[in-house]
């Protein structure tokens, strides 16, 4: 299928659409673009230089031609469970030190994409968030919502159902 690619200069030629695939960031379409080669001797060839780019920011469809039968790639459709829920946050965990020395020098334990957390800190499981938690000077980050997570797991989880009378 003839398609226009847009080259770098603004120059538009017409290349061959081999696939298109979807991500996450958008369409990728696989195009061959007409170039010549060195064949031997002093011959020149034509060929075909293959190539993965960005639609619609470096291609455009021909007028008059149909797609239908370009081989596609579609993103797989989300389960229903994230459909519902929505997209999640990543799991672990994250401890930022507080400067000084020896024990009880406390710091704080964010989420993995909390934007206060260490870029390149070690991830923690859950239950090694939770043991450092417990340690003396240590709080939980209220910004991402580590102190909402991690505090009725170490508090326990029947606090608000005590009997009122």
């Amino acid at each position: 299928m003839p398609v226009r690619v847009l080259l770098p200069g603004g120059q538009e030629v017409v290349a061959r659409l081999w696939a298109r695939r979807q991500l996450p960031d958008g369409w990728r379409y696989d195009v061959g673009l007409p170039v010549y080669e060195n064949g031997p001797g002093d011959s020149v060839e034509a060929a075909e230089y293959r190539v993965w780019v960005r639609a619609p920011d470096h291609v455009r469809p021909v007028a008059g031609v149909s797609y239908d039968q370009v081989p596609t790639e579609y993103l797989p459709k989300p389960s229903v469970v994230d459909q519902v829920l929505g997209p999640r946050r990543p799991s672990g965990w994250v401890m930022a030190k507080a400067g000084g020395r020896g024990p009880g020098r406390g710091g704080v334990v964010h989420a993995v994409d909390c934007d206060e957390a260490l870029t390149g800190a070690p991830e923690l499981t859950l239950e090694r968030a939770l043991d450092v938690a417990q340690q003396p000077g240590v709080r939980l980050c209220s910004l991402c919502g580590a102190a909402a997570e991690l505090d009725p797991v170490l508090k326990g989880f029947d606090r608000g159902f005590e009997d009122s009378e």
